[in-house]
C-alpha cells in the first residue's frame, strides 16, 4: 500500500486489456452474469481504430500487453473480422509494444477458418467446457433449451486435429463438484492437458447460486480437489491444473508481495464495444450498483487517460477496494498467498468492496490447503508432480 501512496498514478501499469467485440452470445448459460448477451451490436473497425490508437498510448502500457476477446462470444463475428482487427492493432502498436491475443470461447463455432487465424496470429485459446455432457448440458444451453456439448466437443476435436494448444475452463456447479472421478475421466479421455476450474458465483444478473447459497460447498470442493489430484498422481498424468499450479506459485512465493490485478487500478482495463472503460474485476464491465453507480469510468473515444485515471483515483469504488484489501491483510491468514481477493465477488456477495471473505476466497484457501497436503505426501515415483512443483518454484512453468 505504501507504494501506491508514494507514487500514486505513476506506479500504475496495465497488463491486460479485456475487449468486448460484441455483447452477443449464441448460447444462453444459466449462470451467465452478462445482461446484454442477446444484443448483437459490434465494435466496428473504425471504432476499434480510434480506441486502440488512444489506449496503446496510455502511459500505463509499457513493452507488452495481453488482449483477451471476451464479454460475449467472440466467434459470433467472422474470422475475417479479427484478421482485420489484429492487423490494425499490430500496425498501431508498432515495434514498441508486443501484443498477445487470446480468445475465451464456448467452442461451438470453431471451424477451419478459425484454426487458420489462430495459428497465423498465435492466439491463445480458452475453451469453456463444463466436463462431460451430463454436467455441461445442465447449464450451457442454446436459447431453445438444447445442450451445447456436442458442438463444443466438435470444436475441441478440431483444435486437437489442428495441433493448436488450448486450455479448458470448467465452471464447477453443485452437481459436478460431487463427481471428481467422472470429471477426471472425461478430461483424460478427451486429451485435455490444461484445465482450469471456476466456481459458480453470484455476479451481475446471476443473483443465485447453489454453490454460494449452500452449506456443503467447502466440504465438497475440498474432496473434489483431493481426489482429482490423487488421480493425477496415480496415473502419472501430465495434466496441468491451474488451481494446483497457482497455489504452488503462491506457496513458493510466500513472504513476497502478492500481486492482485483485480485490486490494482488500470492493471486490467475492460472496454465494451462502444468504448466505455472499466477496471478492476472484468466482470464489472457494463454493470452498475446502488452504492457505486456505474462501473464505467469514461469512454475511450471521449476521455483522455488523465481524465479516466482521475475518476478511478477519486472513486468510492477504489477507496473501498483499498479498505477491503487492508481488512484482508489484517484479518486473513491466507493474505500472503492471495493479495486481497476479487472486488466483483465482494460486491456481489457482500454488497461492498470494503469487505473480506467470499466464495472465491474460500475456494483459493481450500486450494492452498490441499496443495500443501499434496506436497507433504508426494510419493517418490510421482516425479512429474515434483518436476512441476520445481518448475513453478523457479518460474519456468508458464501461467495459464
Amino acid at each position: 500500500m505504501n507504494g501506491e501512496v508514494e507514487f500514486g498514478r505513476r506506479s500504475w501499469r496495465t497488463g491486460l486489456l479485456v475487449i468486448q467485440p460484441t455483447p452477443f452470445c449464441n448460447i444462453n448459460c444459466s449462470y451467465c452474469y452478462l445482461p446484454q448477451r442477446s444484443n448483437k451490436k459490434r465494435m466496428s473497425l473504425e471504432t476499434a481504430a480510434r480506441i486502440f490508437e488512444r489506449v496503446l498510448q496510455y502511459p500505463s502500457i509499457e513493452e507488452s500487453i495481453g488482449i483477451v476477446w471476451h464479454a460475449g462470444e467472440p466467434m459470433v463475428l467472422p474470422a475475417s473480422y479479427y484478421e482485420e482487427m489484429f492487423a490494425l492493432i499490430a500496425k498501431l502498436a508498432g515495434p514498441r509494444i508486443e501484443v498477445g491475443h487470446s480468445f475465451q470461447t464456448n467452442g461451438t463455432l470453431l471451424s477451419q477458418d478459425w484454426c487458420d487465424l489462430i495459428r497465423k496470429w498465435r492466439v491463445n485459446v480458452g475453451l469453456s467446457i463444463d466436463g462431460p455432457a451430463e454436467f455441461h448440458d445442465l447449464n450451457r444451453k442454446y436459447r431453445n433449451g438444447a445442450g451445447s456439448f456436442a458442438a463444443a466437443e466438435r470444436g475441441l476435436e478440431l483444435l486437437k486435429k489442428s495441433d493448436i494448444p488450448f486450455y479448458v475452463i470448467s465452471v464447477l456447479t453443485i452437481d459436478s463438484v460431487r463427481h471428481p472421478d467422472r470429471m477426471f475421466d472425461y478430461y483424460e479421455a478427451a486429451g485435455i492437458e490444461n484445465v482450469c476450474f471456476n466456481i459458480e458465483e453470484k455476479e451481475g444478473i446471476n443473483t443465485s447460486s447453489a454453490v454460494v447459497d449452500g452449506t456443503q460447498f467447502a466440504e465438497l470442493y475440498r474432496a473434489f480437489l483431493r481426489r482429482f489430484y490423487e488421480r493425477a498422481m496415480q496415473k502419472k498424468n501430465s495434466m496441468v491444473v491451474r488451481e494446483f499450479e497457482s497455489c504452488l506459485r503462491a506457496i513458493h512465493g510466500f513472504g513476497h508481495v502478492i500481486g492482485n490485478q483485480q485490486s490494482a487500478p488500470l492493471d486490467i482495463v475492460s472496454i465494451d464495444c462502444d468504448g466505455n472503460l472499466s477496471t478492476f474485476s472484468p466482470e464489472l464491465l457494463g454493470m452498475d450498483h446502488p452504492t457505486y453507480g456505474s462501473f464505467s469510468f469514461g469512454n475511450v473515444l471521449e476521455d483522455d487517460f488523465d481524465t479516466i485515471a482521475k475518476r478511478v483515483e477519486d472513486s468510492r469504488l477504489y477507496a473501498d477496494i483499498r479498505a477491503g484489501v487492508r481488512k484482508c491483510e489484517d484479518e486473513c491468514a491466507y493474505y500472503g498467498v492471495c493479495g486481497g481477493g476479487a472486488p466483483a465477488n465482494k460486491i456481489y456477495e457482500n454488497n461492498s468492496a470494503d469487505s473480506t471473505q467470499t466464495v472465491y476466497c474460500r475456494a483459493h484457501q481450500i486450494g492452498i490447503d490441499v496443495a500443501l497436503e499434496l506436497i507433504e505426501r508426494i510419493p517418490p515415483d510421482a516425479g512429474h508432480l515434483l518436476q512441476a512443483s520445481r518448475a513453478v518454484a523457479d518460474g519456468r512453468a508458464p501461467p495459464i
